[in-house]
């Protein structure tokens, strides 16, 4: 994941933070809030090159952190691939894109954080406001 982490460094030192929204705000890539039930998060979308992210309104506010994060990792590492598409014609795996996107998102959200010495994967995310269910991502 050494590629995820550099890019990440990247985004954060252009933009000055690690806030998901404000990094897609400034990448000029709409974020928009709507209805989407209560299966799905988000998406990502590139239409005529101009791309946006679309979140559940429903979502609590890491968890629309995390969406903004994930769907802009899509962006970031994943141009141009139509998962609907890969999902219905390909044999490739749609959940390694998924995998990268959801550590994509885990890693922009705790940004330049570093554990402190002897301090545990499980207290140093937790610190950096990452919910437990979330861990498995880092």
């Amino acid at each position: 994941m050494a590629r995820t982490d550099d890019i990440i460094g990247r985004i954060i030192h252009a933009h000055g933070t690690n806030d998901p929204h404000k990094i897609a705000a400034q990448s000029k890539i709409m974020v928009l809030f709507e209805e989407l039930g209560r299966n799905i998060w988000g998406y990502y979308a590139c239409i005529n090159r101009i791309p946006s992210i679309h979140i559940n309104n429903r979502l609590d506010e890491f968890r629309t952190k995390f969406a903004i994060a994930h769907e802009f990792g899509h962006h970031k590492l994943h141009p141009g691939v139509n998962t609907p598409f890969l999902r219905k014609n390909t044999l490739f795996s749609v959940d390694k894109i998924e995998r990268e996107a959801n550590n994509f998102a885990i890693k922009l959200i705790v940004g330049n954080n570093t554990p402190e010495y002897g301090e545990t994967k499980q207290g140093f995310l937790l610190r950096c406001g990452i919910p437990e269910e979330f861990h498995v991502f880092y």
